[in-house]
């Protein structure tokens, strides 16, 4: 099949290809992990700049793998094209791996690494854009640091064209004093790109192939060779560590958290709320300290969420109520109320109304609208009827040691205070189930059942116990 992108139509603007280094094995962050796949904000971490090409309007992006690059696919999704460093020669034999991919196209090719998760997509557009306005061979994107130490350094002429980019191990003493840096974001012309590989030496310290070098062979050659200096240097930083994974997720959950205040959310205390990238919450809905809010979870309007809740991959809907509680993988209807010191767990579904309270556990059930679990229940694999009275201690028995059965309950149903379901097991709508009861068969509708043995009371056994003691 060919590498070589399609056509566009006639007269239709062409917006260019994305080349995204992501190869290499990054020793320094210390982790069986490869680093494009180090989460961040509910995303990998190379998914963030994937996403940036995609929004800046980019019609392809090739992503170049390395290091585990079978586990690097599955993780980044399979609607990028892959092309694979057989071994780790450089940046420049980074980029020659993806020149099957673009043989032939002489458009705009942004080239850019995959730990660069703030670049925005309008920095991208305008990168792009600028290059094809300009009609230069190459246009780099550069930033201003306090302190570049590390990073390859900027060099221009006398009269401030771009000259080089010198890499931190090669540069002499006044060259690692400019304190502009290159984050390796750059817009090629499709054919000089090409041209300019196939001319690089490995000829430095590192004995590597620097794609940083076909600036040099570009400007010796006399083509033009464009810069465009991004405002907000956040946007260029790079993962390479750790600390620095650290710093670029506070820098984007604040990023987040304000996005959200500017659609109308609340968020009581930023410095303590987390919520990823990939999360929605509706306008006039408050997040109080402590809230977390991971993955695919979907918040409605007008809900308090938190303090010290987590909730994952959950929809939530308007105007619920949830404290000091976690919730995974479940659904819950609008005007639910849960905690303080609720766990729902996956599969778990809430109708509109319902009640959940303190201490009170549920798994893989339905919970029907307007039912009510107040405190210190067990609910595992049920189906729970509209209006049901839970009480506090009971406890839905739905796995015999091999097997997982259900519970259903009727609707309108009362399950008295440590009243304990072994599954399966059906108790019928308005059925009452007496405090204290372990029913083992089917209950019918509006039947009362009990199943405990009788009271024995004793008078004065224990003031003769005592003195029994006593003696």
């Amino acid at each position: 099949m060919s590498h070589n992108p399609s056509p566009s139509p006639p007269g239709a603007p062409d917006h260019g290809v994305a080349v995204i280094l992501a190869a290499g094995r990054s020793t320094r962050m210390r982790s069986r992990i490869p680093k494009p796949l180090h989460p961040l904000c509910g995303l990998p971490l190379t998914r963030h700049v994937i996403n940036s090409c995609r929004d800046a309007g980019f019609a392809r992006v090739i992503v170049v793998v390395g290091f585990e690059a079978e586990a690097v696919r599955q993780g980044l999704g399979a609607d990028v094209e892959y092309a694979v460093q057989k071994q780790p020669l450089g940046t420049g034999d980074a980029a020659r791996s993806a020149a099957p991919h673009i043989a032939g196209y002489s458009g705009p090719v942004a080239v850019l690494a995959g730990d660069v998760p703030l670049l925005s997509a309008s920095t991208l557009r305008a990168l792009r854009d600028q290059h094809v306005a300009s009609g230069a061979a190459l246009t780099l994107l550069t930033a201003i640091l306090d302190d570049a130490t590390g990073y390859g350094r900027i060099v221009r002429d006398a009269e401030g064209r771009v000259a080089m980019i010198v890499e931190e191990k090669d540069a002499t003493d006044s060259e690692r004093l400019i304190r502009e840096w290159n984050p390796s974001i750059y817009c090629f012309d499709g054919h000089a790109m090409l041209a300019g590989l196939k001319r690089l030496r490995s000829d430095n310290a590192q004995r590597e192939l620097y794609l940083t070098d076909v600036v040099g062979l570009m400007v010796r050659d006399g083509a033009r060779v464009d810069a465009l200096r991004v405002s907000d240097a956040d946007e260029t930083l790079g993962v390479n560590s750790r600390v620095d994974l650290a710093q670029v997720t506070g820098i984007l959950r604040r990023r987040v958290l304000t996005g959200l205040m500017l659609e109308g959310v609340t968020v009581v205390d930023a410095a303590s709320t987390y919520v990823d990238a990939t999360v929605k919450v509706g306008a006039d809905t408050v997040l109080e300290p402590g809230a977390i809010l991971l993955g695919s979870t979907t918040i409605g309007e007008e809900c308090q969420i938190g303090p010290n809740t987590r909730i994952r991959d959950s929809r939530i809907g308007d105007r619920c109520t949830i404290a000091y509680s976690q919730i995974t993988e479940s659904k819950l209807a609008s005007g639910v109320r849960v905690g303080p010191f609720a766990h729902l767990r996956p599969g778990t579904e809430v109708d509109q109304g319902a009640r959940i309270g303190d201490f009170v556990e549920l798994k893989n059930t339905r919970l029907g609208a307007g039912a009510s679990a107040s405190h210190l229940a067990y609910l595992g694999d049920s189906d729970i009827g509209a209006g049901a009275n839970i009480g506090a201690g009971a406890v839905t028995c739905n796995y015999d040691g091999a097997r997982k059965h259900r519970t259903q309950i009727g609707d309108g149903a009362f399950v008295g205070s440590n009243a304990t379901l072994v599954a399966p097991v059906v108790v019928g709508g308005g059925a009452y189930v007496a405090a204290g009861s372990t029913i083992t068969a089917d209950v019918p509708a509006d039947a009362l059942a009990i199943a405990r043995s009788h009271a024995a009371i004793k008078e004065g056994w224990a003031a003769r116990r005592r003195r029994d003691q006593e003696a």
